[in-house]
């Protein structure tokens, strides 16, 4: 093969592994998405990867052009490289993602994609240095790969810039440090939004029950990005009782049928269902309704045929008209569009095993077992809510990483990978 041919060649790896980092993205809180296609995503991913890494010099030259245009996306591949390498250019790429802010997650993403004998040594000196970035990437290593990086957490929780602060309440949950709760619980009244987020979403994760719930329910009554995860987790992590109030105090938001409706799910209580079933003949609104009602009930709609072709006339998405300035993807793209007839029938010979009150997920009472169960089988955006829910059934366990690389999690559930 030619030199021209070969860099040709190269360059396809480059963007092809920046593309399925993207798609990688949206598929970790995807509702379609099996374990089984999640790794396939990541070894195609992967093999892109090993294409930059088998072409050498031509591999990191045609990752490295990439970065120029400071998109996440364009770094993941070049920050992989750079953290295998010996060298320094790891350093000199941190660098460059210290001007340019939007490509940072693609970093951090990096550093939770390669193989924990290459950061020994790297990481603690991240960890330990002067610099915000570094510090921040350090923390987020450590958090993603779920090694606990020690005392120096408790440190940053209150010594640090904000952007650190940040990361570290956030690892302090997921690491599950109940050792530096009260640290945490501190910060879930801090004045900055996100700094509060942060540290009331992990307070719960460690075991705080009270006014960290508080101040998620805050953040899920009031449009933000923060806002549906945190409504996530406080339902998920309520009575039945305090659930459904907090369903009612949602009715005045913004968007408050479809926060409603996922809420439903993430509550789980059967008491739900005929209203979900309801708000199945509103086109905009029927295949949420429809998960959330899986959610609840652990109805196949595959298997029981549950499923039917969209409305005549219904847009999803992007259109063809030139004015439409649209070009987003609806979120709901991937999920079926329920047969309401059917989904009823199902419910009338379904309803005696369900009762109101109690909190269901995929229709089964909330275990380990159940968990573990549809982490190893369940879709993405399920395996998120079971690693929440085992979390909770556990306050100071690690919170189960359904983002890492596929084969890490199979490592994790005791599966070949």
């Amino acid at each position: 093969m030619d030199t021209g041919s070969l860099v040709h060649v190269v360059e396809e790896h480059a963007d092809e592994a920046s593309f399925l980092w993207l798609q990688r993205g949206s598929a970790v809180h995807a509702p379609h998405y099996t374990p089984s296609q999640f790794a396939d995503l990541d070894e195609r991913l992967a093999a892109h990867i090993d294409g930059l890494r088998v072409a050498g010099d031509v591999g990191w030259q045609c990752a490295a052009a990439a970065l120029d245009n400071e998109g996440a996306e364009d770094f993941f591949p070049a920050a992989v490289l750079a953290a295998e390498a010996p060298d320094g250019r790891f350093d000199a790429l941190v660098e460059r993602a210290a001007d340019a802010p939007d490509a940072v997650p693609g970093v951090a993403s990096a550093l939770g994609w390669v193989a924990p004998e290459y950061l020994r040594g790297r990481v603690k000196a991240m960890v330990d240095d002067a610099a915000p970035l570094r510090q921040k990437l350090g923390i987020a290593a450590c958090a993603l790969h779920r090694k606990d990086p020690g005392p120096v957490l408790g440190r940053l929780l209150d010594g640090a810039v904000d952007s650190v602060r940040i990361r570290a309440l956030r690892a302090a949950g997921e690491l599950g440090r109940t050792d530096l709760a009260a640290q945490v619980q501190a910060a879930a009244v801090e004045p900055k939004p996100e700094l509060r987020f942060w540290a009331a979403w992990s307070a719960v994760l460690l075991g705080d029950r009270f006014q960290a719930i508080e101040a998620l329910e805050a953040v899920a009554l009031k449009p933000g990005p923060r806002q549906l995860r945190a409504l996530q987790l406080a339902l998920q992590a309520v009575e039945p009782a305090a659930a459904h109030a907090l369903l009612v105090a949602l009715s005045s938001v913004p968007d408050a049928a479809r926060l409603r409706i996922m809420g439903a799910g993430f509550a789980g209580d059967a008491r739900y269902v005929p209203w979900l079933i309801e708000q199945m003949a509103q086109p905009a609104l029927a295949r949420i309704a429809a998960e959330a009602f899986v959610s609840i009930t652990g109805a196949d709609f595959n298997l029981e045929q549950m499923e039917v072709p969209p409305p005549d006339g219904f847009e999803d998405g992007p259109t063809e008209d030139p004015d439409d300035e649209s070009v987003e993807l609806p979120e709901d793209l991937a999920l079926p569009w329920p047969d309401v007839q059917k989904v009823r029938g199902w419910w009338d010979r379904h309803v005696a095993r369900f009762s109101n009150g109690t909190r269901c997920f995929l229709g089964q009472p909330v275990t380990e077992a159940h968990c573990l169960a549809v982490l190893r089988e369940g879709f993405q955006r399920q395996r998120v809510a079971a690693a929440l829910h085992l979390a909770l059934l556990r306050p100071g366990s690690v919170l189960f990483p359904t983002s890492a690389p596929a084969w890490r999690q199979q490592r994790r559930l005791g599966e070949p990978g």
